[in-house]
């Protein structure tokens, strides 16, 4: 993955405190494919150090409005500055403004016009240089997570089974994120959960193109059973 884009940001006497804001999705192939949404574990966990507390729950917000209404929003920017604990404080205006500034340094986010922003849905993930900037337990878990991924010894049982897993929640009409997440609330690791989301959603998305209208279900339905039975003990699980 390429390096993240360090953008220069607008002067924060350039950027909107008050009223509206138009926000509109931002896509992007490759991170749309293969980056970590928001509200992941990934994010949370190693994208924090860098982005901050305040831009890294914008963020959330943000993938959440898109993810309600995927052509994009209307964001009251008083509104989420006192969701973000910003709306009590002397010197509010610029500290959200710095807030914006963060998200398009860091090129999360775009302005259009001093009204419209435009904005990831996919966080890629940290590249070397910002890795090597985390404090060193982080550090040693990014290592972990890199190997879990890259490892041979992903392809086992659990893996295999996480694949079946999101292939069912797709089938039952879950979309990537939630599968990701699910298959996460069901104590996959986060590397596993990811992988087998993606596994699962381009696997799911080909036999949908190549099925006949009218024609038998996927291969998958098979699986609706073993979720079903996951999802009455994901309780004990956790």
């Amino acid at each position: 993955m390429a390096n993240v884009a360090l953008r220069p940001p607008p002067p924060l006497d350039k950027l909107p405190s008050r009223g509206q804001l138009s926000v509109r999705p931002w896509p992007d192939p490759v991170i749309d494919q293969l980056g970590h949404d928001p509200r992941s574990w990934y994010v949370e966990t190693f994208w924090l150090c860098e982005l901050g507390p305040s831009a890294t729950w914008l963020m959330r917000m943000l993938a959440a409005g898109l993810e309600e209404s995927p052509s994009g929003f209307t964001l009251s920017l008083e509104q989420t500055a006192r969701r973000l604990g910003l709306g009590r404080r002397r010197g509010t205006s610029a500290t959200f403004a710095r807030t914006l500034q963060r998200l398009v340094w860091f090129d999360l986010a775009r302005f259009d016009d001093e009204r419209t922003m435009s904005v990831r849905r996919k966080l890629a993930p940290l590249p070397r240089r910002q890795v090597e900037r985390l404090p060193a337990d982080l550090r040693a878990r990014h290592a972990e997570w890199q190997q879990t991924c890259t490892g041979a010894g992903v392809v086992d049982a659990s893996r295999r089974r996480s694949r079946r897993l999101a292939l069912s929640l797709l089938e039952l009409g879950e979309d990537l994120e939630s599968t990701e997440r699910q298959l996460m609330r069901w104590r996959y690791h986060p590397a596993v959960a990811h992988e087998a989301a993606l596994w699962a959603w381009a696997r799911h998305t080909s036999a949908a193109a190549a099925a006949h209208p009218g024609g038998a279900r996927s291969a998958i339905s098979p699986e609706i059973d073993e979720v079903t039975e996951a999802r009455q003990g994901s309780g004990r699980q956790q």
